[in-house]
């Protein structure tokens, strides 16, 4: 490899020739991850449903010298994620590790303010992608008796002005502890890394593209401006480190629950939020 993509590695080879999917890779911490987890030798599936997004951040991979295929699929869908699953193993073969990284919030607004339309599409985009990349894999990793699950959560149960988002987030909690109880006795550990807030600053794919936008859409409506400053502040005044977190530190955390460096640590939520309560 002749450029570093992430020079926080420091030569680390823990994922040397192991598959790794990564959801949501085009961008944010899903990118930074693709680009942490193929500087420690990973084999990366950069699975999108944005051609663009997927494709860049493929041909940075492969210009590093990193093994790395794009799979196009709407992992919102059960249908979407095995065929994820089913292209990556028509690759490679196996499936080491699956980073569950799709979701985020489309809307920042009080309860009262959503529409059941808006509810259905928050946890849609939050909740539902995780829950059937877990369904489409786990026959995989069981198959080979070995696998690793990293999801991401968020601070959001404790928040503002996202009760769909964080109620998808909440259930992702959930969902790790539950699946590492029932299989663990396959050799599958299943983590979460909970971010707090962490800037983007490689978005190519607006927060609400996928989802309607039929308010966030609004940059000139001060209403949800309020909201949105509200929740943001609300966020700063819970950390104790007080700057916006980055993608890279999120991937590192994924990085280390991603490999044997924690064989022995599952049904774990890990936060990495500047020591946000």
């Amino acid at each position: 490899m002749t450029d570093s993509l992430d020079p926080r590695a420091a030569g680390a080879r823990r994922l040397r020739d192991k598959v790794c999917i990564v959801t949501g890779a085009g961008q944010g911490i899903g990118r930074a991850t693709a680009r942490r987890l193929g500087e420690e030798g990973g084999k990366i599936v950069v699975a999108e449903r944005v051609d663009e997004s997927a494709t860049r951040t493929t041909v940075e991979l492969r210009e590093a010298g990193v093994d790395a295929t794009k799979v196009l699929a709407d992992v919102g869908t059960f249908e979407g994620a095995e065929a994820m699953v089913r292209e990556a193993m028509a690759a490679y073969g196996r499936v080491d590790v699956l980073v569950n990284n799709v979701g985020g919030t489309i809307w920042m607004q009080p309860y009262h303010k959503y529409t059941p339309e808006q509810v259905n599409l928050e946890l849609e985009r939050t909740l539902y992608p995780t829950m059937w990349c877990c369904l489409a894999v786990l026959p995989v990793m069981m198959e080979q008796g070995s696998g690793s699950i990293v999801n991401l959560g968020s601070q959001s149960p404790r928040g503002l002005h996202r009760l769909p988002y964080a109620v998808g987030k909440g259930g992702i909690f959930a969902m790790t502890k539950v699946l590492s109880m029932e299989y663990g006795q396959y050799g599958i550990r299943v983590n979460t890394v909970s971010p707090g807030g962490t800037a983007v600053p490689d978005r190519i794919t607006p927060r609400t593209a996928l989802g309607g936008g039929m308010f966030a859409d609004e940059p000139d409506n001060e209403e949800y401006a309020e909201y949105r400053s509200q929740m943001l502040e609300d966020i700063r005044n819970q950390q104790s480190i007080r700057r916006p977190g980055n993608p890279e530190e999120q991937a590192s955390t994924i990085a280390f629950l991603a490999s044997d460096d924690a064989s022995f640590i599952t049904g774990q939520v890990i936060n990495c939020s500047g020591g946000q309560s």
